[in-house]
């Protein structure tokens, strides 16, 4: 199983727009979340997304384009394949 690191950046968007993108992400499988390798979960800063499954990069890519594209707005997508993440000061939930 493949993990990936999504970054959407939505153009001229309001709070809302995010709103939408959010539960359009989440509709396609993302998450907001991430664990660490001792089992604890933490928010991504905001408009990153975690996703885990048997998808190829580009096959991610679709479906993030397809969730920014709800919004109405100008997007722009990074997929990054992760084989392995480290991170400081994200908030523990």
């Amino acid at each position: 199983m493949a993990t990936f690191t999504t970054r959407v950046e939505l153009h001229k968007a309001y709070e809302d727009d995010y709103e939408v993108l959010h539960a359009a992400m989440e509709q396609r499988g993302f998450s907001r979340l991430i664990t660490s390798e001792k089992g604890k979960t933490y928010h991504l800063p905001t408009a990153e997304y975690n996703y885990s499954g048997s998808k190829t990069r580009g096959q991610v890519l679709d479906l993030a384009k397809a969730a920014a594209s709800e919004t109405n707005r100008r997007f722009a997508v990074l997929v990054t394949e992760s084989n392995g993440r480290t991170w400081d000061g994200l908030e523990q939930i």
